[in-house]
């Protein structure tokens, strides 16, 4: 594998032209500016390639362990294993994020999952062991993203280029969903399911290409005191961050709307078996939610200045999950996809909050802080929508999914008005540090 010592993009010039490129006023607004930056491309471009990789080898894997077993238990489990490993790999690994340089991490990372893929469309993998090579992958993938999110502070500073560059991986993120999903019924229509996975094998080394040429090499936030203690390091880095108070509250900001933001999703068949429509209708109750977010995301990141974005934070992140109470009326399905809508629309609050949680985390521990925000997002998502299941088992679905709403919002209202008691007395810096004297990582 190639070391970091040696890229294109070390030269004077590239770094100038990326030093140049980040900073941007208050006022300024779009989305432009971070695709000025040229090692942004590259991280843009490889995460594309990455989640379309994921969702396809998910959808692959799922049919291929259903063909190769006829159970429906094991097949809804391939699933269920992209996200129970997020909190193992989040929590006792996130030390790698600050330990190694960025660059590092994620290229091996991108191996490591090309490598796992690449195991599993071999004809003599058993059932056993795709479902362990998924949750390696799955064990990976808050390491990749924490080291990533962390990088782009380095890439584009800390202001508000960091927040629209977020901004834009999250619109992604919800695109490939939508497009992956049907890139992969594409590509089972054509090739068998091994086939499939064997393209997916392509998008995770082609991202590693752009990560290791496509962005400078920077050292690590902190050295670490040896290989035998990165667990320690690890979780020591968690405790250190979930003590602050500050932060503690920013991250349940970022963990709770979405536990209970899951319920519709989770239950979307059900319901629409509820109230007698088809798998067109299905698919617009599916895909409400994720549109709705990406709408308001640009929005919010092309029509508001940073200072208004900080503002609505707040308010959003309270009311965003009350739509799901229209669903206690057991809706027809203009006013349930206008519901889901509108509570991804409610989403759009995390702009703001990317800003706040970079304030609040030193730099020394940002990476491990990153993973570990990814890591709570994914498990309590798993863990909503498994209550949104349960619950289901008792309940008419559209009293859960109005249940889920309530409740959510009840239990975000303490949670606001703590984070707004933990507020620094000054502003947020909006000021952009130069990038060439900046430590640590890309991607």
């Amino acid at each position: 594998m190639p070391t970091d010592a040696e890229n294109p993009m070390d030269h004077p010039r590239d770094v100038a032209e990326a030093t140049t490129a980040s900073p941007v006023s208050p006022a300024s607004r779009g989305y432009g500016p971070v695709f000025a930056v040229r090692e942004f491309r590259a991280v843009f471009l490889a995460h594309l390639l990455s989640l379309l990789g994921v969702v396809v080898s998910e959808l692959a894997l799922t049919v291929l362990v259903y063909g190769l077993t006829g159970s429906p238990l094991l097949s809804a489990l391939t699933f269920a294993l992209g996200l129970l490993p997020y909190l193992v790999g989040g929590t006792l690994f996130a030390g790698v994020a600050d330990r190694y340089p960025a660059r590092r991490v994620l290229v091996v990372c991108d191996l490591i999952c090309a490598g796992c893929v690449t195991v599993m469309v071999l004809p003599g993998t058993p059932v056993g062991g795709l479902l362990a090579l998924r949750c390696v992958i799955a064990a990976v993938s808050p390491v990749f993203t924490g080291t990533r999110m962390a990088a782009l502070t380095d890439i584009l500073g800390e202001g508000d280029l960091y927040v629209l560059g977020r901004s834009l991986l999250r619109i992604v993120s919800q695109s490939a969903l939508l497009a992956g999903f049907g890139l992969g019924g594409v590509l089972l229509a054509a090739l068998s399911p091994r086939g499939a996975i064997t393209v997916t094998a392509v998008t995770f080394l082609c991202s590693a290409a752009l990560l290791r040429f496509g962005t400078r090499a920077r050292p690590a936030r902190s050295g670490g005191d040896g290989g035998g203690a990165l667990l320690r390091e690890s979780l020591s880095g968690a405790r250190t961050v979930l003590a602050d108070r500050r932060i503690r509250g920013l991250m349940l900001l970022f963990w709770l709307p979405p536990m209970f933001v899951v319920a519709p999703e989770a239950l979307a068949a059900p319901y629409a078996d509820e109230i007698g429509v088809g798998p067109v209708a299905l698919g617009m109750l599916m895909c409400a939610m994720p549109v709705g977010q990406i709408a308001a995301e640009l929005y919010v990141g092309t029509a508001l200045t940073p200072r208004r974005r900080s503002l609505i934070v707040l308010p959003v992140a309270a009311a965003g999950l009350l739509p799901l109470v229209v669903y206690g009326f057991r809706p027809g399905m203009a006013v349930a996809v206008l519901a889901l809508a509108l509570a991804g629309a409610g989403s759009a609050y995390v702009i703001g909050l990317d800003q706040w949680l970079v304030a609040a985390v030193p730099e020394a521990l940002r990476g491990r802080a990153m993973t570990l925000l990814t890591a709570g997002l994914m498990t309590l998502q798993g863990v909503g929508m498994a209550l949104a299941g349960l619950a289901a088992e008792f309940l008419p679905v559209h009293q859960v999914v109005a249940g889920a709403g309530a409740v959510g919002a009840l239990c975000l209202l303490p949670l606001v008005l703590e984070v707004r008691r933990t507020a620094p007395a000054r502003p947020v810096r909006t000021e952009v540090r130069d990038g060439a004297d900046q430590h640590m990582t890309s991607g």
